[in-house]
């Protein structure tokens, strides 16, 4: 029986439990090099991570009304935040004396998403949505996946033949697979390129012998309660103030994350469950997540990327991957194995899911229309590229300031997106209007003005 249904996109149903598990754990496969990698730069516990992944994407779709097919996991934005106020000790050791400032700051910027998201149900998502049009959420969701573009090339670069295995078999997978080979390309190419990578005697397991097989996610010392061992007021004040700005980044990133799963189901996901609704449900995530020592959630792109390749867009699934997510945390050995894939390996995979992003970018401009002979519009387009992508690659990889004696850094994406936000506020020429009763086959429904 052919297991597609119409304009390919797969029914969970129709596929059965056996291949829905195997959908899960790709989902999983794909989130997780990215998300423990937050924890191994920042000193955060990666069990701790890889519980409040899953719980963060629980309570996000419990908020949600199930409806929304998102992963999340460990925020990149933040790592700006975390190197100002928990930097990593000489010796490579965690510096757990201040990261539950830093967790704390996190959490606080959790707030914002909270704040916007009553803002939207009091005046509505229209009136909050003129100032995202496809003009800037289509560069931006273009931008994001372009500046993580540096991180996969450089894991590819760690062993391009381990590399190149895994990009070749979801290539193939993908493009000639049939049935249930079309639909899990991401796991078998990392089935692939890790078992190339063992024959080639590039895998580690040491860390994998020494690990136990269960253990508790959470460390007491390493949650905001351990601000209270030597509380330092003025450390939580600087957290605060140093960290909060960067959600005005991550929740432009989230409204991209959701227009770009909406553009990649064909279901509009601003208007129902709600772009408030979405907002919560991250907020929230990242604020339990935070103060329980775990990174700042976000709606995962490569995730998004998944479900492109997959044309699987039941929510069921990803909620298969959280519940995966949770089980795996209470075992650290389950972690060094995966901590044990290749960088190369991870590089593959990321490679592919990054363009993905990028890749949904370019539709949204496109289905949408934006008629690139307005200057206005070029140059909105142009600058929240150049921007996000130029400062990313800069030399500091942010653009920093002096707000009395504390320093405040925004990425690339941030200054990116607030700069085209604000150019298509000021611009005259506006042409497009956000239509909350009429939802057309993208995410961001748009309609030109004066077009039936």
């Amino acid at each position: 029986m052919n297991k597609e249904t119409h304009e390919g996109i797969y029914d969970v149903k129709q596929l059965g439990a056996g291949k829905t598990i195997v959908l899960g754990l790709q989902h999983l496969f794909a989130m997780f090099g990215a998300t423990v990698l937050v924890p191994l730069l920042t000193g955060l516990d990666v069990s701790t991570t890889l519980l409040f992944a899953g719980l963060g994407t629980l309570l996000f779709h419990l908020v949600t009304k199930g409806k929304v097919p998102a992963f999340l996991g460990s925020s990149f934005a933040f790592l700006g935040g975390y190197f100002a106020i928990a930097p990593i000790l000489e010796d490579g050791s965690s510096n757990v004396e201040t990261i539950p400032y830093a967790c704390f700051g996190v959490a606080c910027a959790g707030l914002l998403y909270l704040v916007l998201a009553a803002l939207i149900k009091l005046f509505s998502a229209g009136k909050i949505m003129k100032f995202f049009p496809p003009i800037v959420t289509g560069p931006i969701i273009i931008a994001i996946g372009l500046t993580l573009s540096q991180s996969a090339i450089d894991n590819c670069s760690s062993n391009w033949p381990i590399a190149l295995v895994a990009i070749i078999a979801v290539i193939i997978c993908n493009i000639f697979g049939k049935g249930m080979v079309k639909i899990v390309p991401i796991l078998i190419g990392v089935a692939a390129s890790y078992i190339v990578a063992i024959c080639m005697g590039k895998v580690d397991f040491s860390g994998v012998a020494s690990a136990p097989w269960i253990g508790l996610p959470i460390h007491k010392e390493m949650t905001v309660l351990g601000m209270f061992n030597n509380f330092d007021a003025s450390k939580m004040i600087t957290a605060i103030i140093t960290i909060m700005p960067i959600a005005l980044a991550t929740i432009v990133e989230h409204i991209g994350d959701i227009s770009a799963i909406s553009s990649t189901t064909g279901r509009n996901y601003i208007k129902e469950p709600g772009l408030h609704r979405t907002l919560l449900g991250d907020g929230l995530a990242t604020i339990v997540a935070s103060l329980f020592g775990a990174p700042a959630n976000t709606t995962y792109g490569e995730n998004t990327g998944v479900l492109n390749l997959s044309k699987v867009y039941d929510p069921f699934v990803v909620r298969l991957a959280a519940y995966f997510a949770v089980f795996f945390s209470f075992c650290p050995k389950f972690s060094a194995v995966i901590q044990s894939m290749p960088t190369a390996t991870v590089g593959g995979i990321s490679l592919i899911l990054y363009g993905m992003i990028s890749a949904v970018g370019v539709r949204n401009v496109v289905e949408n229309k934006v008629d690139f002979t307005k200057s206005r519009n070029v140059i909105i387009a142009a600058l929240i590229l150049v921007l996000s992508i130029g400062i990313n690659y800069s030399a500091a990889g942010a653009i920093a300031f002096q707000i009395g004696k504390i320093t405040i850094s925004l990425s690339g994406l941030a200054v990116g997106a607030l700069v085209g936000i604000i150019l298509n506020a000021i611009l005259p020429g506006k042409d497009y209007v956000f239509d909350t009763e009429e939802p057309q086959d993208t995410g961001v429904d748009f309609e030109v003005g004066g077009r039936n």
